[in-house]
């Protein structure tokens, strides 16, 4: 997880629970191939939206396959769909998920369109660990997480939360217009884990095979994906509750966590102060 802090624009102090805390705002992003989702603390809603710059057929998608490709056109769209909803004379505390395998040039550019709404601070969280946090998976375990996207598939493996291996392969659930290109996917995650057993000298993958897969994404959805994983796996599959907003929902509990860090907060905590 990386932290961009901007100067701080409020006088340090304790700050009180979202929404009681006047003084900042909070923003988790989700900012997919297809959709983009957001959670803006205190506000108790989940905006879901097409990622876009303008609504309408002639719209123009600046996040293909995983990748920003059009950093102007993503800060058009989180101004167009956010701009408006985030409370005034504040700099919002920002957690954006993001792609494992593209996590740098991800980063550099979400940290890059995201600007065009003055974050206080940027958070940058592997959508694999926001994944299993909103899942509560146990994290001294080593957990693999199989996220099938609109337009990408990315299998994770992590141990002690943090990300150890991972593949990625760049087909969906839009390519999947029958039963055949739905082998398709699951053909590619097989060979994919299969890789990973493969080029593992330790036991971790296999440990976290045997424990089970955690699917993730709009491939959750399909109980035939399920399935079919399942069997040609040899392992149990389970499906994050709501997966689609799993990522989302990873992403705003370490914003609220991040948002009583002291490192927010301007005030030390116990464990924090000196001898």
């Amino acid at each position: 997880m990386t932290l961009i802090r901007r100067p701080q624009s409020v006088p340090p102090g304790k700050h009180r629970p979202w929404p009681l805390c006047r003084r900042c705002c909070g923003l988790a992003l989700d900012m997919g191939s297809a959709r983009t989702r957001a959670w803006i603390a205190g506000r108790g809603t989940v905006l879901d939206v097409p990622t876009v710059t303008l609504p309408g057929v002639g719209g123009v998608h600046p996040i293909q396959r995983g990748a920003i490709v059009d950093v102007p056109g993503t800060s058009r769209m989180l101004d167009r769909i956010l701009g408006d909803r985030l409370p005034r004379l504040t700099r919002p505390l920002v957690v954006i998920t993001t792609p494992v395998l593209d996590g740098p040039t991800y980063r550099e550019r979400a940290r890059a369109a995201v600007q065009v709404l003055s974050p206080y601070a940027v958070l940058t969280v592997p959508t694999a660990r926001a994944v299993a946090l909103a899942a509560d998976a146990d994290l001294s375990r080593p957990l693999l997480v199989v996220d099938i996207g609109a337009h990408l598939t990315e299998v994770v493996l992590l141990v002690d939360g943090v990300v150890f291996d991972a593949r990625r392969t760049a087909l969906g659930t839009t390519d999947i217009s029958g039963t055949g290109a739905a082998g398709d996917v699951v053909d590619a995650v097989t060979t994919m884990i299969t890789s990973m057993l493969r080029q593992d000298r330790t036991s971790l993958t296999a440990d976290a095979l045997s424990r089970g897969a955690l699917l993730v994404g709009g491939g959750a959805l399909r109980p035939d994906l399920l399935y079919r994983l399942g069997g040609t796996l040899h392992a149990p599959v389970r499906a994050v509750p709501a997966p689609h907003t799993a990522a989302l929902r990873g992403a705003a509990t370490i914003l609220r966590a991040a948002h009583a860090h002291p490192s927010v907060t301007g005030v030390p905590t116990a464990g924090d102060l000196p001898d």
